[in-house]
């Protein structure tokens, strides 16, 4: 039985974006063990189950464009679901893992309940480029679209190779400096290479879908969920920030090191974000 045969006269895409959201609560419901997990393991394993599911339900539409950036998706909370399952397990993680459960052990049954459902909305709108892209009756491309799926997919490779040159390269310095700051490598070009990878993900995501937003709730859905984890990663950066200066900041090479070293944006000269508002941190 087809997805369309299901949906009787509703709009298919909507239904989608029902089901989307109805899986991203099944599996951000994991955060009621623990709250932290509602932003950690919930969202990278929401984010991977939808571009399993999406390409599926709606496989008749499928192209391989749309096919590779589902994949890139999956890839993606994949890689970041293992990391965040294994890290709780290493002991250089419990300090900050005490912090956590600390700073969310006055969240209450509702408080919980808020954060489950609003978290859940916004992974769904933050995949919805991906889901707009499959919705879409395949037809003959024009240029456009095949330049925005390109340039979009290209974002997205190149943000999964630099988290990945990112962690590597930090994680080799760490063995051999354990309490010293990272400062090679992409780390000589910008302060927090990871958080700029999850940026440019979420873009390349959005351009992949631009010609196939048809109508402009589309369009808004898109733009909200790129914006908001634009700011949610601002926010990490800003926390990451306050954290090293505690650790790092009677340093004096720290300190000529952030003065030179652009905090989250390569070549744009934002040494810091500590007296930015950002209003999803």
């Amino acid at each position: 039985m087809s997805l369309e045969s299901l949906t009787l006269n509703l709009n298919p895409t909507v239904v989608m974006m029902g089901i989307l959201f109805v899986l991203a609560l099944v599996i951000s419901a994991v955060g009621f063990y623990k709250t932290v997990y509602f932003i950690s393991i919930g969202y990278a394993f929401a984010i991977t189950s939808m571009a399993v599911v999406t390409p599926i339900l709606l496989r008749e539409n499928l192209t391989w464009l749309a096919g590779l950036q589902n994949v890139l998706l999956a890839f993606w909370g994949l890689r970041l679901g293992i990391y965040l399952l294994s890290r709780e397990m290493k002991p250089s993680y419990q300090k900050e893992k005490k912090s956590n459960d600390e700073r969310s052990s006055g969240i209450n049954g509702w408080g919980k309940v808020g954060i489950w459902v609003t978290v859940s909305a916004l992974y769904v709108s933050m995949f919805a480029p991906s889901l707009f892209t499959v919705a879409v009756p395949r037809s003959e491309p024009t240029w456009l679209t095949w330049l925005t799926q390109l340039l979009g997919l290209a974002l997205m490779a190149g943000s999964l190779l630099l988290e990945a040159v990112a962690d590597k390269q930090k994680s080799d310095f760490k063995a051999k400096n354990p309490t010293q700051f990272c400062n090679v490598g992409l780390y000589r070009w910008v302060r927090c290479p990871n958080y700029l990878g999850e940026i440019l993900i979420w873009v390349g995501n959005f351009v992949v879908g631009v010609t196939f937003y048809t109508a402009i709730w589309q369009w808004a859905i898109s733009f909200i969920g790129l914006v908001c984890i634009t700011l949610i990663m601002m926010g990490s950066t800003k926390r990451l920030e306050a954290a090293q200066t505690e650790r790092y900041g009677g340093q004096k090479r720290y300190q000529a090191y952030i003065r030179s070293v652009p905090v989250l944006f390569p070549f744009v000269p934002v040494y810091s974000l500590k007296n930015v508002r950002v209003y999803l941190e």
